[in-house]
């Protein structure tokens, strides 16, 4: 097989079917067209011509305007030659819907197609006027079909258009939707993951902490005084069932989607109103907390609530964790559009406890809490070193700026503003 011929058979195994047969219509449409309307249907004429723009067609997806105009180029030539004596737009009908319907970027084919027809109907006119002596008249009847069947193409082309620039705007806008809903989604999963380790650390450590306390007053003074071991063991079967409902109030949260539930969660107790009782499973004989109250802990809304409990049930269990203190104090000032809470404990932070720019998980969970009602914690030492926790991370304060000033004890401090509560 010679190259030519290789490259031919390559080239049309190139070809989109949708080409094809189109270009095969055009072939057949012109070779009926001209036999309906008792045209010359001979070998020298009619048919090479449908030859001809048939395989213009080929390549109308990359040339449009190219294949448009030798298409008319060709038609012209038949005609002007007397080797085909009809039509003049019909023929040529799939390269001027083609170029119209055309919508790639800085391919303007609409008018670029309606320009063509019209040079194309004035051409002949011309040409019937002056070669056959047509009278302007009857050269306005002849063409006046050639005139609408143009106008026709060209309304459908764009219509055909305007429908596919419809269906690919439409298809961005829904894959638009799509992926802001995905990130919405993953936005909201992530605060969800936040917010349940958050729980986690504050129920699990808490419990731990109180659990573990309240076991050693109870080994201590289970000789001395049975008693107070008896009312430890309580306390400690207290805190182990208030964190036996929290954690199943979490679990309920993780079920799948439209898995019913084995019993009615139960929501944790957890707000200012609680304080107190929070205060007193976390009082020991080696820990004296002492917890003052002013304003209406019932009024605040259960968001700035439950965030003021964790931020005091974090801190308290810090304080019995690593500071080795012998005396805390608990403030809650209510008022003044804010609630504003103090944890102050008289010990001194040893190496396991958090001093410096980089805090624990209970510090950054403290911290995102708080932040996350527009609110500001600091935590440090209580001399000129206090910690600014911002943004989940402790900054740096006055004094050294490290985190570590020359005061003794343990201060927490947030402020959680309340918007439209009274001043």
């Amino acid at each position: 097989m010679d190259r030519p011929l290789t490259r031919t058979v390559a080239a049309l195994r190139g070809v989109a079917p949708a080409d094809a047969l189109l270009a095969a219509g055009t072939v057949v449409a012109v070779l009926a067209g001209t036999a309906r309307l008792g045209g010359r249907l001979d070998a020298a004429g009619a048919l090479p011509l449908a030859l001809w723009l048939g395989l213009l067609l080929l390549g109308r997806r990359r040339w449009p305007l190219a294949v448009l105009l030798l298409s008319v180029q060709a038609v012209i030539v038949f005609r002007t030659s007397g080797l085909t004596d009809l039509g003049w737009i019909w023929p040529v009908s799939a390269a001027y819907a083609c170029l119209a319907a055309d919508d790639r970027p800085g391919r303007p084919g609409l008018p670029w197609a309606a320009g063509v027809g019209l040079a194309e109907l004035a051409f002949a006119a011309g040409w019937e006027v002056t070669a056959l002596g047509t009278g302007p008249r009857e050269a306005l009847a002849s063409l006046g079909a050639e005139t609408l069947w143009l106008a026709l193409l060209l309304a459908a082309a764009t219509a055909h258009r305007d429908r596919l620039r419809w269906r690919a705007e439409r298809d961005a806008r829904l894959l638009r939707e799509a992926r802001e809903r995905d990130l919405e989604t993953g936005r909201r999963i992530a605060e969800a993951r936040l917010e349940i380790a958050r729980e986690l650390h504050d129920v699990v450590g808490h419990t731990l902490t109180v659990v573990g306390l309240q076991l050693r007053v109870a080994a201590e003074s289970l000789d001395d005084s049975p008693a107070e071991a008896r009312a430890a063991l309580a306390t400690a079967q207290e805190v182990r069932t208030a964190a036996v409902r929290d954690l199943r109030s979490l679990v309920h949260v993780l079920r799948a989607p439209g898995e019913p539930p084995s019993a009615a969660p139960e929501e944790p107790a957890a707000g200012l109103p609680e304080l107190a009782a929070l205060v007193d499973r976390m009082r020991t004989p080696g820990l004296d907390i002492r917890l003052e109250t002013t304003g209406d802990p019932a009024a605040v809304p259960a968001p700035a609530s439950l965030a003021v409990h964790r931020v005091v049930q974090e801190a308290l269990t810090n304080t019995a964790r690593h500071s080795g203190a012998s005396r805390a104090e608990v403030t809650v000032r209510i008022g003044g559009g804010r609630v504003e809470v103090t944890v102050a404990d008289d010990g001194r932070p040893s190496g396991e406890r958090p001093a410096g720019p980089t805090p624990g998980h209970g510090l950054r969970g403290m911290a995102e809490r708080v932040h996350a009602l527009g609110g500001e914690l600091t935590a440090g030492r209580t001399g000129n070193g206090t910690a600014d926790a911002k943004g989940g991370a402790a900054g740096t304060g006055s004094g050294t700026g490290d985190g570590t000033g020359t005061g003794s004890g343990w201060l927490v401090r947030a402020v959680v503003p309340v918007p439209g509560f009274p001043s």
